[in-house]
């Protein structure tokens, strides 16, 4: 995020001398990116975060895609997709590219272990469910509608309060942030933006575990997964400060952005990453020009696919979705509403779908676990002799 903050104890000045009670030095780490030109934290240690006992490869992570086929749009529709597992070992994806990868979980059960994404940043969409992400950060609380963004590195697990979870998963090679022009040059959020800094949960409670022993981390790195057994408890951050931390964003703090006539999709950008953005389309007063035709209008992806995740509510462009469903617009084809709903949009107010989209500037492929959740007759519904 493009805001200071800090947490926990921390030197006068970075990189002097800091001492625990007993006078040994507490472990100083500069976390950044791009090379010390991003952004960055450092993070002050009880013990050496080098400090490893055993690390062995786990398992490879490469997605199997399918062959694409003929191109059409398609749908997959992940409502009854199986639940079990913790919040990583439950993780399918369904779709992906070298930027980003899109999938789902449905856990039922707390992580008991630690894991770090060495490869990716993630944004965790919290569909159903609540916990708590624990981190060498510190704890956020999440709830349903909220969006986690956790850097790439950091160490973290996921409790659950309950069984009855659903998220959907976002891996991108590259950070993910709020977009540039919602910016000014020192990285605040300027007065057109559809959320602010007040909108940002951070972290505000940093616990510090001292104890030695054995932890397992497991580690994403070079697409493959590996587990590390790390010889003290792998939060034990007594202090850090920076740039570069976890935060959270909820989807029900996106003011949506109207006019007289029908928006562009751009109105509904929430982040950006290379090569893709997120958007939010979200509760919201209609068009209101008298002749106003409140149904997107037709159009065409010329370069960039358009993956939609509904989440709740009618969506009033489309027929046979579902909560949970995917559709996927590739591109180099004409999409838009299906037959009937721009009639049926004329003189509606406003609308209480919910959804999050995701562009990709280059084409996605479809991973083979996605195709037991395909709609084979979505290509042809815009077809209403189809149906």
């Amino acid at each position: 995020m493009p805001f200071y903050h800090r947490l926990g104890a921390i030197p006068h000045k970075r990189h002097t001398q800091f001492r625990k009670p007993d006078g040994t030095l507490y472990r100083e780490e500069v976390m950044g990116t791009k090379g010390f030109s991003g952004v960055q934290s450092i993070l002050y240690h009880a013990h050496h975060p080098t400090e490893l006992k055993h690390a062995e490869k786990l398992t490879d992570l490469s997605v199997k895609y399918t062959e694409f086929g003929a191109i059409r749009h398609r749908h997959f529709k992940t409502l009854l997709c199986p639940a079990g597992g913790d919040a990583y070992s439950s993780r399918r994806v369904l779709l992906g590219n070298s930027d980003v990868m899109l999938g789902v979980a449905r856990p039922v059960a707390s992580m008991d272990y630690y894991y770090r994404n060495g490869d990716n940043w993630e944004v965790i969409f919290v569909h159903d469910g609540a916990g708590r992400l624990e981190s060498f950060f510190g704890w956020l609380d999440f709830k349903p509608g909220d969006y986690i963004v956790i850097p790439v590195g950091t160490i973290y697990k996921l409790h659950l309060d309950g069984q009855d979870n659903r998220l959907l998963i976002i891996e991108s090679a590259t950070p993910v942030e709020p977009p540039k022009r919602y910016r000014n040059e020192y990285g605040q959020l300027l007065e057109h933006a559809p959320y602010c800094e007040r909108d940002i949960r951070v972290p505000e409670h940093l616990e510090t575990h001292d104890e030695r022993g054995e932890f397992e981390v497991r580690v994403r790195a070079r697409g493959e997964l590996h587990r590390h057994i790390l010889a003290h408890h792998p939060l034990d951050v007594v202090g850090w400060d920076g740039y570069l931390y976890p935060w959270i964003f909820n989807i029900g703090d996106f003011e949506p952005i109207t006019g007289r006539i029908h928006q562009p999709p751009p109105v509904h950008q929430t982040f950006e990453g290379w090569n893709f953005v997120v958007c939010s389309f979200v509760p919201r007063l209609f068009d209101y020009h008298p002749q106003a035709i409140p149904a997107p209008y037709v159009h065409s992806n010329v370069n960039s696919d358009e993956v939609l995740y509904y989440v709740d509510g009618n969506f009033m462009s489309r027929k046979g979705v579902e909560k949970a469903s995917f559709t996927l617009h590739p591109s180099g084809l004409p999409h838009g509403p299906h037959p009937g709903t721009i009639e049926a949009s004329i003189g509606a107010k406003e609308t209480k779908e919910l959804a999050v989209m995701v562009d990709t500037f280059r084409p996605l492929q479809v991973a083979v676990q996605a195709l037991e959740f395909e709609d084979d007759r979505y290509a042809t519904s815009w077809y209403e002799g189809a149906r």
